[in-house]
């Protein structure tokens, strides 16, 4: 039985916290029993979801009935929305009162079930049970098909190696459409934690009283969370209830890593650093806690259930210590593949349990792998996986031609036409990502070969 479908087994003990309410494990189940009672048959919805009550009902109650929900971040441009709607056509939506136009089938809280005008239904393979966007709020159609297998498999590993216990009490900090933010629920609700729920930024006095009221015991983040953390002077924080520190979403630089791994140690709190991608639904790697200081800058060994390997541009297995290849990894967390219209949702598992990551990697003597490069041609901003030549298509669309380079964090735009300001509102506008997070240079023209397509190493002599 998967977790999800036992959750009344904790009874009385508290699942959900946010600053107004709280909810027990049971009432949960009282509260994921009315909404399920709304929909009858197997379907495809959209799941507009934020950290509250109303979203973590919805995802617990569609995954039980075996509804396929899409996991939506509600701050998505609304044309881009339009877009998706358009193309997957899903028998209902879950979103906050207002989102979208329509008759609410049914309320609770902030949140309105509302069932859209399209007729047909979407074919759904049997096992699929989640779909996730992989570049952030761009508004891809592109999604990835995770099973129930995935789900819970990933889960359990998660909670195996972070020890995780029904004493937990993690604080959020990341949304819960992204795939990190996910497990984190996922892995906690698993073993009977509560979950304190907030949309506050780090950068918000609000997000550290809520975490000091409620007593959080641990949160995660990606490696720009950890940039304002040491810019907050987090390490001189007094903060007794904090045991435990997770990063992943993108590679942290090696002295941002030891410098945490040293400050946590001194402190009593666990620093684990790990690495995953929504294709293993979550995580694949980890570094253990007495590693995190000796193997600074490492994404660690693989998760429990899963292996890792490298393999050089034949294809052909590295065996040897220190030689870069591209991390390839294989466990029951590897999902069945993509879809990018209505008509994939049908399809089975396309990748066969072995996911070939695309990050260019190396392995130490001891085992350790560390990431030294990507294959192909996307970034990690804030955690969000962005696809540049998504980017690039999206800018095409707004009247644009640009070439889009750059590294984790760090969106480069170059433009031969156009004002810079211009394409950062639209960028900004778009994406939902910070406007720090794209630098945006004017060039005489963009560098193409005979074919047209761009010359992206002949970009530097233009910066």
């Amino acid at each position: 039985m998967t977790f999800y479908d036992k959750l009344e087994q904790f009874g009385e003990k508290k699942a959900l916290i946010t600053e107004q309410e709280c909810l027990s494990y049971a009432q949960l189940q009282i509260a994921v029993n009315d909404l399920r009672a709304q929909i009858n048959d197997r379907c495809l919805v959209f799941c507009l979801c934020s950290n509250n009550v109303e979203s973590v009902t919805g995802y617990i109650a569609f995954l039980q009935m075996r509804v396929v929900p899409v996991m939506i971040n509600p701050v998505i441009n609304r044309e881009l929305f339009a877009s998706l709607l358009h193309t997957y056509e899903p028998n209902y939506i879950w979103a906050p009162k207002g989102f979208c136009p329509g008759q609410a089938r049914y309320v609770y809280k902030d949140y309105a079930l509302i069932k859209t005008e399209y007729g047909q239904k979407a074919e759904l393979h049997p096992e699929l049970a989640l779909l996730l966007t992989t570049s952030g709020s761009t508004g891809s159609p592109k999604l990835v098909r995770q099973t129930y297998r995935n789900i819970n498999h990933n889960a359990e590993s998660i909670a195996q190696y972070l020890t995780i216990s029904g004493d937990d009490r993690p604080i959020t900090t990341l949304p819960m459409s992204y795939t990190y933010g996910l497990s984190i629920i996922n892995s906690h609700l698993l073993k009977g934690a509560a979950i304190i729920l907030t949309n506050d930024s780090l950068m918000e006095k609000s997000f550290w009283s809520l975490l000091k009221e409620k007593q959080a015991t641990t949160f995660g983040g990606v490696p720009y969370t950890y940039e304002m953390l040491k810019r907050l002077r987090f390490l001189r924080m007094y903060l007794p209830s904090l045991k435990v520190l997770t990063q992943a979403g993108g590679r942290l630089g090696k002295e941002l890593h030891l410098e945490f791994a040293q400050g946590c140690a001194e402190k009593g709190i666990r620093f684990i650093v790990m690495y995953g991608q929504t294709e293993a639904t979550a995580r694949m790697s980890y570094v253990p806690q007495e590693y995190s200081i000796s193997k600074a800058g490492s994404i660690g060994i693989s998760i429990p259930g899963g292996k890792f390997w490298l393999e050089n541009d034949n294809g052909s297995v590295i065996n040897e210590p220190d030689i870069t290849g591209e991390l390839v990894y294989h466990g029951n967390n590897v999902t069945m593949g993509y879809s990018t219209c209505q008509e994939d949702l049908a399809k089975g598992d396309e990748l066969g349990g072995i996911l070939r990551t695309g990050d260019m990697a190396r392995r130490d003597e001891d085992g350790f792998y560390y990431i030294v490069g990507r294959k192909k041609r996307f970034l990690k901003v804030y955690g969000n996986r962005v696809n540049l030549d998504e980017l690039e298509s999206l800018l095409q669309k707004s009247g644009f031609e640009a070439a889009c380079a750059g590294e984790d964090d760090h969106v480069r735009i170059y433009l031969d036409h156009g004002e810079p300001d211009e394409v950062l509102k639209i960028m900004t506008g778009l994406t939902g990502l910070n406007r720090s997070a794209f630098e945006i240079s004017k060039i005489e023209s963009i560098p193409r070969n005979e074919s047209g397509k761009i010359l992206y190493s002949e970009l530097g002599q233009w910066k």
